[in-house]
């Protein structure tokens, strides 16, 4: 019994410093220095939430840029890669259909498809493209919005993020913003 109120005061104490006040800390500082990327990275139009820069969505429509593919269907709460082994039957027989599906849609498109186009990320829900991948897109886009190539070309230009840093990772298009630019490029 000595020895047990001591330590329940101890575990009382960082329970409150570390279950509480420390995060209370953490966040307030978050959303003082960085309240955008703190609050989800959200994408607001009119004053509505209409998704998150940080996160791909499923596009339908043939006027649109469309993300990578999703294992998870594009659902935040199933965040998940496919987890198959790229020399196994099934995963070369989805890649075959995926790249069937793709020059489809893209029949204009004489350019290579790039592999981001067919393959999903690690969490199934990265919302950026090469943009290669992107321009691979622009024919399709140019003839269901009239928007012409030359205007797709600069808004995919215009929307490029190079490496971080100049040296990490590799140049890309974030698809959500991507769409939206063209959304109102349309308007």
């Amino acid at each position: 019994m000595k020895m047990f109120i001591p330590a329940l005061r101890l575990s009382v104490v960082l329970m409150l410093l570390c279950g509480l006040a420390y995060p209370l800390l953490t966040t307030g500082v978050a959303q003082w220095l960085f309240p955008a990327q703190a609050n989800g990275s959200l994408i607001t139009q009119d004053e509505k939430i209409i998704g998150s820069s940080l996160l791909a969505q499923e596009v339908k429509s043939p006027g649109l840029f469309q993300p990578r593919a999703s294992s998870a269907n594009y659902d935040a709460t199933a965040s998940a890669g496919s987890n198959r082994a790229v020399a196994s039957p099934e995963y070369i027989a989805e890649m075959k259909e995926k790249l069937a599906a793709l020059r489809k849609q893209n029949p204009a498109s004489t350019q290579h498809i790039p592999a981001d186009l067919v393959t999903g990320s690690g969490s199934g829900l990265d919302p950026d493209l090469s943009p290669e991948a992107a321009k691979v897109q622009i024919p399709r886009i140019s003839q269901a919005t009239g928007l012409s190539e030359q205007q797709l070309a600069e808004l995919v230009k215009w929307h490029t993020q190079g490496r971080q840093l100049g040296i990490f990772g590799e140049p890309r298009v974030n698809v959500n913003e991507l769409n939206l630019a063209l959304i109102n490029a349309e308007k």
